[in-house]
């Protein structure tokens, strides 16, 4: 099985997760944000990931250190489980409707880390900014090494536009990691 465990402590945030790309969605997620803790359970729900995280930081400053740092370590976490991905399949794509939004992800776990980010939107869910978002997948992209395409078609709900983001978000990268034979998938012989 391809698993992960990994801790992060600054004077900011303290995150702890254990991920298995080869689960069945199992989760535990505590963090002090109920709206994290929805699409971290979604992702592992709809990626058929088994995680454990656990996180805590300064959000009396604000979200922002708390919702990159575990960008961060999600990002460490797949690196580190993809070890010397040989055999994945290394591209996915998913299309999600939530109601009224259409999320489209597509992803490359190639080993080059690039973020495109196309949701035209502005607002709060709760008191979270949406756009802190786009920091989560730049810190996740940058520590996975991955590119990731993230495109919103459509949508007027800003808690629907990003749970289609976090659920085609989970289940690209579940098509990616998948194995499908034993060489690494490139034809420079490195990812």
């Amino acid at each position: 099985m391809r698993k992960a465990s990994f801790s992060r402590k600054t004077k900011e945030t303290e995150i702890k997760i254990e991920l298995n790309l080869d689960g069945s969605g199992q989760h535990n997620i505590e963090t002090p944000i109920g709206f994290l803790d929805h699409m971290f359970e979604l992702f592992a729900f709809h990626g058929n990931f088994d995680l454990k995280l656990k996180a805590k930081g300064d959000i009396h400053v604000d979200y922002h250190h708390i919702i990159e740092d575990l960008g961060i370590v999600l990002g460490k976490s797949i690196e580190e489980a993809l070890a010397d991905r040989k055999g994945i399949k290394r591209y996915g794509f998913a299309s999600v409707p939530m109601d009224e939004s259409l999320a489209q992800v597509s992803i490359d776990l190639g080993g080059r880390a690039f973020l495109i980010y196309n949701v035209p939107y502005e607002g709060f869910i709760k008191d979270i900014d949406i756009n802190l978002f786009e920091e989560f997948f730049r810190a996740f992209t940058n520590n996975a090494k991955i590119t990731l395409h993230i495109n919103i078609l459509y949508g007027k709900d800003l808690h629907h536009i990003i749970e289609a983001v976090f659920k085609a978000f989970a289940k690209s990268l579940k098509d990616a990691v998948t194995i499908t034979g034993e060489i690494l998938p490139s034809t420079k012989g490195i990812l």
